[in-house]
Order: structure tokens, then C-alpha cells, then sequence
């Protein structure tokens, strides 16, 4: 098995000493550090700069700060405006509404002239619980990699948001960050390496299978591998050997690495929480079709909205949950040559 110290937090099996923090806690402090770094960074917000944890930043550049009220629309073209003039624009909204709202001025202010505006979407997939189908961003990752010039990265905790946050500052063009609103399990440290476009391996006990994800997923998706790596084989059959590949970067996707598991695992279950078209999956799917055909089975929203409920509770319903994924291993593996 890989030494879970190199990338994983050694707690992570450890419900009592386990930490869950908000992701967006960490893109808050990473856009604090990098507005430190480079005098041009800028933050606007479309009144929403608590939720979205700019806080921080306004207090400590209120010369830096914009808010420009509930204005997807618009936050989105000043941006644009402001990233023509010099500066780095981060935006922040809840991700139904930017990129949801505002995917045009994305698409034609932004990308198409390949701007350097960053925009951070918060309380993304289900995340958002009792807000409701209206709140839960479920296309998100869709609608932006589609996108030429963009990069997409989906972190999948505190430390990972914090570090794509700076990194975002540093690279040239648009970059979508998506994260989440509750309290989610902290996967990794601060000294797992992260880089933009570079998967990284979180558990490594053979060879049978990847499971592939973006997000706070990866914590149902390391529950699911631990359990199968240590569930005692049935006569005949020997134990099941499972990778767990954390792929933080959507686009531009990590090929090498995923060429490279498809040919030793044979074999993919893909983990997202976003709607089972256009996210992930999607991505993954059409990589591998291209690169190394083999069977993949998704564990995602099953084409349909979400509802009103508490986050754990609509993980349940919606099929994303460890046990969901068990599920999708035991399907896939049936399907493997």
C-alpha cells in the first residue's frame, strides 16, 4: 500500500481525531496569501463576500475589494474590464449563479479573450443541503470546461482549495474553482503536493480497479477503498486491489496519469458530486475512449435536480455514498477483460 503520509492525512481513518473544515475556508485564506503576494490581485463579490469567505480579503485590501451587489451579470464584465487593465480579478458567487447566471460574459468577455479572471464557486453539487434544486450547482463543471482557454480545478479540501487558490493568482488565463459550503473531511496537508494539471495517487493497494474522483467525494471514495482492500476474498477469488486517484484538475485532465491506470487497473469508477453528465465522468470517459478503452461505471446524480434536505442526507438519496460506490466496483469489475 502507498505510505498515506506522503499525500493523505494520517487521521483520515480516525473519526475522533478527523478534521472537517469548509473548503472554501481555504480558498479564503489562499486568496488572502496571494492577494499578499501580488499587489494586482482584485476581489469582487456579487453581495456575497461572508459566504464565499472574501471576507478576509476585503478586511485587509478594502482598497482592493469590489462588491457589486446581486449583479452576476455584471461582476462578471467588470472583471473583464479590470483583468484589460492589469489587475487579477477573483470573483465570487455561489456557483449556480457565476458561472450559472453569467456563463455568457464567460464564455464571450472572459475566455474568448483569454483573460486572467478567476472565478471561485461556491457551495457547489449538493453542498448547499436546504437551499434547494435553485442553489445546488449539479452542471457546473459542464458548462466550464466546454470552454476553450479555461481551467477547471475542483479541490477536495481545505489545504487543496487553499493551494489552488494561489495557484490560480499565478497562471495566466481564466481558471474556475469550484468548492463547497459544509464542513468536509481534511484528505490531505500541507505538504501533499499539489500542481495545477497533475493528479494525484491517495491509496494505492493493487491493481483491479481506480477510483477517480474530484471534490470532498474522494472521502466516500478512500471509505470505499479501505473497505474493499480489507474485505476478506470469497473461495477462489483473490483480494481486491484498489487505487483511489484524486484528479483536482478537470482541465487541462491529467492523461499520463490516467493512460497509465487504465493499463494497470483496466478498469475506472468515477466519483463526483455533479449531475452524471458533463462532469467528471464525462471528462474521464472521453480521455480514455480516446487514449485506453476500458469499462467505467460513474457514481454521480443520475440526471435529475436536487432537493431540500441536510448535505449527508442527499448524499444518500442520490446514491454517493461509499456503499454507492462498493456498488459501482463490484458493476465494473463484472464488465472488466
Amino acid at each position: 500500500m502507498l505510505n498515506l503520509k506522503m499525500n493523505l492525512d494520517t487521521n483520515i481513518f480516525n473519526p475522533e481525531k478527523l478534521k472537517w473544515i469548509p473548503t472554501r475556508n481555504g480558498f479564503g485564506e489562499g486568496l488572502v496569501l496571494a492577494g499578499e503576494k501580488n499587489p494586482n490581485v482584485v476581489a469582487l463579490t456579487a453581495d456575497l463576500e461572508e459566504s464565499t469567505r472574501f471576507l478576509a480579503f476585503h478586511k485587509k485590501f478594502p482598497e482592493r475589494f469590489i462588491d457589486v451587489g446581486v449583479a452576476e451579470q455584471n461582476l462578471m464584465g467588470v472583471a473583464a474590464g479590470m483583468a484589460l487593465n492589469g489587475k487579477i480579478p477573483f470573483i465570487g458567487s455561489y456557483a449556480t449563479f457565476s458561472p450559472g447566471r453569467n456563463w455568457d460574459q464567460l464564455r464571450v468577455s472572459v475566455c474568448y479573450n483569454n483573460l486572467p479572471v478567476k472565478i471561485a464557486g461556491a457551495h457547489a453539487g449538493l453542498s448547499v443541503g436546504p437551499d434547494g434544486a435553485t442553489h445546488q450547482a449539479l452542471e457546473d463543471i459542464a458548462i466550464t470546461r466546454v470552454l476553450p482557454n479555461i481551467t477547471v480545478i475542483v479541490p477536495c479540501d481545505y489545504h487543496e482549495a487553499r493551494k489552488a487558490a494561489m495557484a490560480a493568482a499565478e497562471m495566466p488565463g481564466p481558471v474556475y474553482v469550484r468548492f463547497a459550503r459544509p464542513n468536509t473531511a481534511v484528505l490531505t496537508t500541507e505538504n501533499t503536493p499539489f500542481e495545477v494539471g497533475k493528479a494525484t495517487l491517495l491509496w494505492d493497494s493493487g491493481d483491479d480497479v481506480a477510483i477517480v474522483g474530484a471534490g470532498p467525494q474522494l472521502y466516500e471514495a478512500l471509505l470505499a477503498a479501505k473497505t474493499l482492500s480489507e474485505k476478506k476474498p470469497a473461495k477462489g477469488d483473490k483480494k481486491l486491489g484498489v487505487k483511489v486517484l484524486n484528479l483536482h484538475t478537470i482541465k487541462p485532465i491529467d492523461e499520463k496519469m490516467l493512460f497509465a491506470l487504465g493499463k494497470k487497473t483496466g478498469a475506472f469508477v468515477v466519483v463526483e458530486e455533479h449531475q452524471i453528465h458533463g462532469g467528471v465522468f464525462g471528462a474521464v470517459a472521453e480521455t480514455m475512449a480516446q487514449i485506453c478503452p476500458i469499462p467505467i461505471e460513474s457514481v454521480s446524480v443520475a440526471d435529475t435536480f436536487g432537493e431540500s434536505g441536510e448535505h449527508q442526507e442527499l448524499l444518500e438519496k442520490y446514491g454517493l455514498l461509499a456503499e454507492d460506490i462498493i456498488e459501482a466496483v463490484g458493476r465494473v469489475m463484472k464488465r472488466k477483460v
